[in-house]
């Protein structure tokens, strides 16, 4: 299941910045989000050492990216 979530999640980043080069430079966000997850979720299949705090930063900073790139799309569709 997580070899699963890892291919999604690096999906969504590859498709995310395709967009994100065709004029809408927000979506950068929404790829640095799931390039973490997949970061995050290789961490633990691969079991690496990595220290709880850094994953929170990691995952605290991909949400910021998230949210601002999703406040972007909400006030992309209000422009008309």
């Amino acid at each position: 299941m997580l070899i699963v979530s890892i291919i999604l999640e690096a999906t969504v980043a590859v498709i995310a910045v395709l967009a994100a080069r065709q004029g809408r430079p927000y979506l950068y966000g929404l790829a640095f989000t799931f390039a973490a997850y997949v970061l995050y979720d290789l961490a633990r299949l691969l079991q690496w050492p990595v220290e709880g705090a850094l994953l929170s930063g990691l995952f605290l900073l991909a949400t910021i990216t998230a949210l601002v790139a999703v406040w972007a799309l909400y006030w992309e569709g209000h422009k008309s």
